[in-house]
């Protein structure tokens, strides 16, 4: 493979050896035989071929799930829980080559997404941990009465996962299906299968047959899952487009939706903030690793005049501090793009902010460095003078541009941060107890730091409101959402 051949055999050891569709327990070639091409989207090399699935192996595939599902229910709390935890270990124990299958297949830092793998391995045991807090409750009735709920799982789930955290999203979200007794369906991203099909050679023997079930495959596949009359909920990480599109399909067989879509999050700069804290958390806010493509991204700063020009004069010097380079390469701090579709669309919303009168800081180009001339980067990019009636302050760019706007008066301010139809994060950086509040009371989305970024916490529910998504996860309440309650009302016989 030409890959591992100009990079490293260790690149090449760690790849999937099993490019097919795993369900039932075992390795299946896709009925009508189509297969789809992987490329590295930081040089194109090729990464071969996976079997790509239509609605017929969608068909088998559930069913599969669906029976294994039954048998999996009957599983003891307790041992599932030592079989979760089995496989949080496993996770560990390959934690360098699924690192390094996303680095290859997404165009990320292999440095950061070591990280993305113990992310995986921690919720995977945090919810093994939270088994026996499924529970119920009983409700006064009287005598001769007991009425009491239980809580039992849903069936077969659906998780589809996107392309910036393959590895992560797929680890994460088989966790509390699974704990809670359900089967789960990994359908993996277009653009980076590898990772997945990695995690099905690792953990699928742990599982009954049909338990955890992993597919690559385009919309057919995703359509076909959605609409399956055997499968109970729906799990996305993706676009809003694609979210609405699971929402209609899903409506018609009244499944449970869980969907993190994007955001266009604030990042408000008071008065009396550090500027040398609030630049880094601006530049830290913008996951510039991962090229700026991330759901939570705090892509619009809007920085206080006061500390405008010194936060802006720090943010420049930092991110023109960061080099993309080859993700694999164990010293690089920023990737590539996913896709060249996707870069060019970064690149309009670069021209249209020109256009519309922002003032360019810094970056809008590609890095000068002969061996990334085939990837699809981006320099990081900040634009200054952003008014909130532009396009790069209301659309999603999902690529390393940032925009900064300068405020004064707080109502204004606020009027602007809620001007756009996404509520997925914010963030709030000021030294008063009570503005924090008082901000964060008035800011309009689902996640909001103070005085920080980006990070995510373990049991602490992530979710955005407006058009960034349905539901909480990341907590018990993900736990829960996947399984019904049930009330139970027994008349004692005199």
């Amino acid at each position: 493979m030409s890959y591992a051949k100009k990079y490293s055999d260790e690149v090449h050891d760690a790849l999937p050896k099993n490019r097919s569709l795993y369900y039932a327990g075992g390795w299946h070639k896709a009925k009508s035989g189509g297969l789809r091409s992987v490329r590295s989207p930081a040089n194109q090399e090729e990464l071969g071929h996976v079997s790509w699935a239509d609605a017929d192996d969608v068909d088998e595939a559930v069913r599969a799930a669906y029976s294994g599902f039954k048998i999996w229910r009957g599983v003891k709390p307790l041992e599932r829980c030592k079989i979760l935890r089995r496989s949080a270990d496993v996770i560990r124990a390959h934690r360098r080559e699924l690192a390094l299958i996303d680095a290859a297949d997404g165009g990320n830092p292999v440095k950061e997404l070591l990280k993305d793998v113990d992310i995986a391995a921690a919720t995977i045991d945090y919810y093994a941990g939270l088994i026996t807090e499924i529970k119920g409750d009983t409700i006064p009735m009287g005598d001769g009465v007991l009425n009491y709920s239980v809580r039992e799982p849903l069936g077969v789930i659906v998780r589809i996962s996107a392309f910036n955290h393959p590895m992560l999203f797929a680890g994460m979200k088989i966790a509390a299906p699974l704990a809670a007794g359900n089967s789960v369906i990994v359908k993996s991203p277009d653009q980076a299968p590898l990772s997945s099909l990695r995690l099905a050679e690792l953990l699928g023997d742990l599982f009954p047959p049909g338990v955890l079930t992993v597919l690559s495959g385009g919309r057919e596949c995703g359509e076909a899952l959605v609409t399956h009359p055997k499968v109970a909920k729906i799990g996305l990480i993706g676009s809003v487009p694609t979210g609405r599109a699971i929402l209609k399909g899903a409506a018609a067989g009244m499944k449970k939706v869980t969907l993190e879509l994007g955001g266009k999050n604030a990042l408000i700069a008071c008065a009396d903030a550090d500027p040398d804290k609030v630049a880094e958390g601006i530049v830290k806010g913008m996951n510039f690793a991962w090229c700026g493509q991330s759901c939570g991204s705090t892509s619009r700063a809007f920085l206080h005049s006061d500390i405008h020009d010194a936060v802006i004069e720090r943010v420049k010097a930092a991110v023109e501090r960061i080099r993309p380079g080859l993700p694999t390469d164990d010293t690089t701090e920023m990737g590539s793009l996913i896709s060249r579709e996707h870069r060019d669309k970064v690149w309009s919303h670069i021209r249209s902010a020109k256009e519309e009168g922002a003032r360019l800081v810094t970056g809008a180009e590609a890095p000068a460095e002969p061996g990334l001339s085939d990837g699809f980067y981006i320099l990081p990019t900040v634009f200054a003078d952003v008014t909130q009636s532009m396009t790069l302050a209301k659309e999603e760019v999902f690529g390393p541009v940032l925009a900064v706007l300068k405020w004064e008066d707080e109502v204004a301010l606020m009027k602007d941060v809620n001007a756009v139809d996404f509520g997925l994060t914010a963030a709030i950086w000021t030294s008063n107890l009570s503005t924090a509040h008082r901000l964060a009371h008035e800011v309009e989305a689902g996640y909001v730091w103070i005085n920080n970024t980006s990070a995510h916490f373990l049991g602490a529910p992530f979710g955005g409101t407006k058009q960034s998504g349905l539901g909480r996860e990341e907590s018990i309440s993900e736990l829960l959402d996947c399984t019904d309650v049930k009330n139970i009302n027994v008349t004692f016989q005199p």
